[in-house]
């Protein structure tokens, strides 16, 4: 999976299509990522103790990694990535203005 944890990536799918936001987690075996502020989910929670109430909750839901771009940190467009192994490192690579990311 080409996205990580801290990325800003832009949505081009769903609901949430055009929006842009910061990658919280990402989930290699399922290929889904956490996105801060785009698919949120409502949660009821109970109130714990006696005399405080109720609260609704919103978590961000998961995406499929394969409804996403990532934006360059250089050129700031949004890009596929290219992946290129030199001895025991990796490197992702913009595929538009070719630099390192």
């Amino acid at each position: 999976m080409k996205i990580k944890k801290g990325d800003i990536v832009l949505i081009s799918n769903g609901k949430d299509k055009g929006r842009t936001g910061k990658v919280l987690r990402a989930v290699p075996t399922s290929k889904n990522i956490l996105i801060e502020g785009i698919n949120l989910k409502s949660k009821s929670v109970r109130p714990k103790k006696s005399g405080e109430k109720g609260q609704v909750i919103k978590k961000p839901g998961p995406v499929d990694v394969s409804n996403v771009k990532l934006i360059c940190p250089k050129c700031k467009k949004a890009t596929k990535l290219e992946q290129k192994k030199e001895k025991d490192k990796k490197y992702r690579i913009c595929k538009k203005c070719k630099s390192e990311v």
